[in-house]
Formats: structure tokens, sequence, C-alpha cells
């Protein structure tokens, strides 16, 4: 039996890295006692994963994960239990039994970010969202990225349009930084990182962006069928 959950990774643990976030939950799988499955063979491990990892210092408000059980508790009791050992900045929010056919990380196609960046020069933000739409009609985004060529890596260019859902320009905050909401595919179809997108409207749109200084928060991820989103949830 499968438990799928969902957890958040705030704050300063965005700075946890994959491996230590595996880690971080086999240890609370232990002090919780919850009846987690384990592989067969010499050297056993914990049979669970998470569904596209986060890139080093992006946060998460909704981020998946499969735990494949031994025995069935309750879903009350697996929250309560999880989060009881967990740090604060990562929690479990919800949890479902599966039937485990498909993998979360095969259903999930979308990632749903809010991004929030420092533009050096004054903009008016009618005209951040003018010539962001115009640039969005292009048949073609271009970026340079690192692609495998059998035991090497070779640079080549790739087109990110087919990758970008939608791209919503929300306004500056408190502080004076622009807020964008952006959908990005990700999965075996295709995957955009925010910071290869943020760079290429920056190179694209000349809006003196302050790259040291972008933050990136993941709020949801979801499948997709018949060209509709939904949670995995």
């Amino acid at each position: 039996m499968v438990i799928r959950a969902m957890f958040t990774k705030k704050n300063y643990l965005r700075y946890l890295s994959h491996l230590d976030l595996m880690r971080l939950f086999q240890r609370c799988f232990n002090r919780s006692q919850i009846p987690i499955k384990y592989s067969e063979g010499f050297n056993p491990h914990p049979k669970f994963s998470i569904a596209h990892p986060l890139s080093l210092g992006i946060e998460s408000e909704g981020e998946f994960m499969e735990i494949d059980l031994a025995e069935e508790i309750s879903i009350e009791d697996f929250i309560d239990k999880m989060n009881y050992s967990l740090p604060k900045d990562i929690q479990i929010v919800k949890a479902k039994y599966v039937d485990g056919d498909e993998s979360v990380t095969k259903l999930i196609s979308y990632a749903f970010y809010e991004i929030k960046l420092l533009i050096s020069k004054e903009t008016e933000i009618e005209n951040i969202e003018n010539i962001t739409r115009e640039w969005l009609k292009n048949d073609e985004i271009l970026i340079t990225r690192y692609r495998k060529k059998g035991k090497n890596k070779i640079l080549v260019d790739e087109n990110i349009k087919p990758l970008i859902g939608n791209v919503v320009v929300k306004g500056f905050d408190d502080h004076n930084f622009l807020v964008i909401n952006a959908l990005f595919k990700v999965g075996e179809k295709g995957n955009l990182k925010p910071m290869d997108f943020i760079g290429a409207m920056n190179r694209d749109l000349k809006l003196d962006i302050d790259m040291d200084l972008v933050y990136i928060k993941r709020l949801n991820l979801f499948a997709e069928e018949n060209g509709k989103l939904y949670s995995p949830m």
C-alpha cells in the first residue's frame, strides 16, 4: 500500500540538498515508527521517492513523495507522527492512499512558481507586462545549455517556448521586487528551470535583473489529462 504525501520546504531549509532531504525523511520514518517497506538484498533501504526534486535554494509549498508501507495506518496518524518529528519548515500538509499503478513522478507534468525579481532600472509595470506579453508570442525563445552526447557534454541551443505554460506579471511588492507567476513544463516531456527562463527574459527584454537576487518558490505541481491540469492529491 502506498501513501502519497504533499509537503513544504521553506525558509533556510530551501538550502537542504536532495540527498540530505532523503536522509531527513529516513530518520523521521524511524523516529515516528512509520511501518515503511524496505528493499531486499544486501543493503536494504526504505521504499519511498520524491517527485522532481527542487534545485538548491528554491522554496516550496507543494512537494510530493510516495511511501510504500508494510501495513496500513490512518492518514491522520501518519501526518501527525511525521510532523511531530519533522522541522517546522518541512511539514506534511496532505496525504492519501493511492493504488500505486502510476507513480506521482510520472503523473506530474507542470510546476507552478512564484518568482520575485529585483530590477535595477526604473520601469513601469505596464511596460513590463506589455513587453513580456509580446516576447512570449515568439515561436522561439532560445537558451544555451549543456546536453550529454555519449560520454561528453556539449553546448546546444534549445527552444524553451514549448516548455512555458503561462506567465503572469503580478506587479511590485512592498520591497520593490517584481512578482511573476509562471507555469513551466516538468518531467519526461520536458523540463524548464526557472533560472533558465529568467536568464532568457533578462537577456531579451533588457530588464537589468539582479541575477543574484532572484527568489523562487514552487507553489504546486500538476498532472495533465485531456489538456486540463489537476492536482495529484
